[in-house]
């Protein structure tokens, strides 16, 4: 496939990202970034802005002149040209939309609402699993993790409308239950429910809404994959959840015979199966009425779409206002028919060259990888053949899929109302995932399309997968030396990579096979801090973004190896571009995508006193936060950002001492804590590289 487009060439390294007026030594976050802050300020219709976000502004233009070209043309009927245009043209018109109000939703609404017996609720929970939500529980097909070459049949724990169980249980988050219930009492009055009425229609919901969220397991169990894979037998599974009719379930969802289900979330589901049975049913009502509502809500009139945006927009997200209706339209066939419209982005935007340079690149950095695993003294041979061996074996998709996926059974008709076509869209993917029950799985299938700014890996196939969308500056530069890419999309790529060695990807051999024993995979000494913490009783959803974060440490060191290595010692010396030598120009490509960077050093059981010499420290038992502006200009104080490599890093290597001073100042020695800040890559880099390569554990760290 070939772009049949250029686009403009983007600077290697654009410097009015920097502001050069600031010392580095004085305040290096606003050096490295401070450009790039005063000429992108936080925009209104977003809860946060960065690098990620200007690439997904570009790409939403860019795909919004392909469906506004199509409108202009007749469309065969059946074609995928017609069905994203008249899925795009319906979310444009607001006229419409309008004078429908709450038409689309009313019948299936009252059907609910209707319910008059318990044995009416198999077959509303099955219409709602098929194409709207999931109350009580839900059912899906994916591999098997002990066999990832078979599709399974799982069911999970329900959904719950403001997602996370803490803002059903927390006390901090009373405010916004608060804002939840003025947004249910909004939807019930649009739908037609009497004012008499609203109060217990909205305190039903809650009741049944916090009652599951008691049971529900934390993000933090949701990572414990052992505890969620408990394969059962189909007729000890019917018999354990009884409250609905497993029979006339299946047929609605259309599913097969199977011999066992695994069930994620046992405790979950055992608590939703008790409340089908127990509780009120004119709660079990409204409940069920509020799951449709709030999906078909951004589909229906402006009433609908502002109540929905009030609360999950400004109260739970603090975004000012809404996207333009274009971006809203737009982002509804581009997900719908993803890979149809991923196949015209490709066809225009994404030069097969690019594919090349980055399978090349992703094969360097394996490498580099597999340099630093060979060279820990801390694991074993028999711990390091296997993660070679897993490292080897990654299946890289890069760009696009080879195989586009089929959308010719998928009917949109534009006669009906923009909801009706968006349940049967759903019914539609639902039915698909369902198909697959038994069969093998599809390696070639993509999770993630083509026109999308994000990348990832998948432990079920051992594979890491870059979009074209994520192939552009300032992540990916086609016309950039390869200090600036391998600074850049290298960092992206390890990330990728260490993944298949992180907390949860090292639970699965180089098949995708989930093994119950398992050897550890490591990385870089960043798993033992990880499970070091979790054993001090410190195991906690914050864990979760310090490990991901630190993680992105050790991929700048992956992609450092490489290009150490690449450069002839000879060309290394005499090389300058804009008066650096490669590794700083190197850094100076990561700096300006660098936000909070968080590293795990320790937490220390019982701290004396504070004082100022900690910025952003989270301390978690009593969770204050203390600065560390004097540490940052401690570290910093004789920061060079010319001359040689060795100077530049023996700038931070010698401050590391200011560093340990001010622990033992803060009488923080033994323990320290979980270290939360705007500091450059480049710091945690260092002090990363010094202390925790070779696989230190906490409480090594000693004054």
């Amino acid at each position: 496939m070939t772009a049949c487009q250029n686009t403009p060439k983007t600077p290697a390294l654009d410097m009015a990202n920097f502001d050069l007026s600031v010392a580095p030594n004085a305040d290096f976050y606003e050096y490295a970034t401070g450009g790039w802050q005063k000429n992108n300020p936080l925009k209104p219709e977003y809860a946060r802005y960065g690098s990620f976000d200007i690439l997904r502004d570009n790409n939403e233009k860019r795909i919004n002149e392909l469906f506004s070209g199509m409108t202009q043309q007749k469309a065969e009927p059946g074609s995928v040209e017609q069905k994203i245009s008249d899925l795009y043209k319906m979310g444009l018109d607001s006229t419409r939309l309008n004078a429908e109000g709450a038409a689309p939703i009313k019948a299936a609404v009252d059907e609910i609402l209707a319910i008059g017996d318990r044995s009416q609720l198999t077959a509303a929970v099955a219409r709602l699993h098929s194409s709207i939500a999931n109350p009580f529980f839900g059912v899906g097909v994916q591999s098997d993790l002990m066999n990832s070459d078979i599709n399974a049949l799982y069911a999970s724990q329900p959904d719950l409308i403001m997602g996370d169980r803490d803002y059903y249980l927390d006390p901090e988050n009373e405010n916004i239950r608060t804002a939840y219930k003025e947004y249910l009492g909004k939807i019930f009055r649009l739908s037609g429910v009497p004012e008499a009425d609203i109060d217990k229609a909205v305190a039903g919901v809650l009741s049944i809404e916090t009652k599951l969220a008691e049971k529900n397991w934390s993000s933090v169990e949701l990572r414990n994959i052992p505890a969620m894979y408990n394969p059962t037998k189909k007729a000890d599974f019917e018999k354990a959840y009884d409250a609905i009719d497993w029979a006339e379930y299946y047929k609605t969802m259309g599913i097969g015979d199977f011999e066992q289900i695994i069930v994620t979330t046992p405790s979950a589901l055992a608590n939703a199966n008790e409340l089908m049975k127990t509780a009120p049913l004119e709660e079990i009502r409204y409940y069920l009425a509020a799951q449709y509502i709030g999906a078909a809500a951004s589909y229906l009139s402006d009433d609908f779409i502002n109540a929905s945006f009030d609360f999950f927009g400004r109260v739970m997200s603090g975004k000012q206002e809404q996207k333009p209706r274009w971006k809203r339209a737009m982002s509804v066939p581009n997900g719908t028919l993803s890979e149809a419209v991923g196949e015209m982005y490709v066809a225009k935007y994404f030069p097969e060259k690019d594919k090349a340079r980055m399978l090349d690149m992703v094969k360097n950095l394996q490498t580099a990888l597999g340099q630093h695993i060979a060279a820990l003294d801390w694991m074993s041979d028999a711990t390091k053949a296997k993660a070679q061996e897993k490292l080897a074996a990654f299946t890289v998709k890069i760009g696009y899929p080879d195989k586009w996926k089929d959308y010719t059974t998928l009917k949109i008709d534009p006669a009906k109302s923009y909801w009706e076509n968006i349940v049967e869209a759903n019914a539609w993917y639902t039915s698909d995932n369902i198909s697959k029950l038994g069969k093998p799985v599809d390696k070639d299938e993509w999770h993630m399309s083509p026109q999308t700014v994000n990348a990832y890996y998948n432990p079920t196939t051992n594979e890491i997968c870059f979009p074209a969308a994520i192939l552009q500056p300032p992540f990916y530069n086609p016309d950039a030396d390869d200090a600036v890419n391998y600074g850049a999309i290298g960092v992206v790529i390890g990330h990728e990579m260490t993944h298949g060695f992180d907390d949860q990807g090292r639970q699965y051999d180089k098949d995708g096979n989930f093994l119950i024993t398992f050897t550890m995979f490591f990385s870089g000494g960043l798993i033992p801090i990880f499970l070091n913490v979790r054993d001090l009783g410190l195991y906690d959803t914050r864990l979760v973004m310090i490990l991901m974060n630190t993680v992105s440490v050790w991929n700048l060191m992956v992609a450092r190896t490489y290009i150490q290595s690449s450069i002839p010692n000879e060309l290394y010396e005499a090389a300058v571009m804009d008066g650096a030598d490669h590794f700083t120009y190197f850094f100076r490509c990561v700096l300006p995508l660098s936000g909070t960077i968080i590293a795990v050093l320790s937490v220390y059981y019982g701290v004396a006193r504070w004082n100022d010499y900690f910025t952003g420290l989270v301390f978690i038992r009593n969770r204050a936060y203390l600065p560390l502006q004097t540490v940052l200009r401690e570290i910093l104080a004789s920061l060079s950002i010319s001359g040689s490599s060795d100077t530049f890093f023996a700038a931070y290597a010698d401050n590391l001492g200011g560093l340990q001073e001010a622990m033992r100042k803060a009488e923080v020695a033994k323990y320290c804590c979980i270290v939360v800040s705007t500091v450059p890559a480049i710091v945690l880099y260092i002090f990363m590289q010094k202390y925790f390569v070779k696989g230190v554990m906490i409480g090594s760290l000693k004054g």
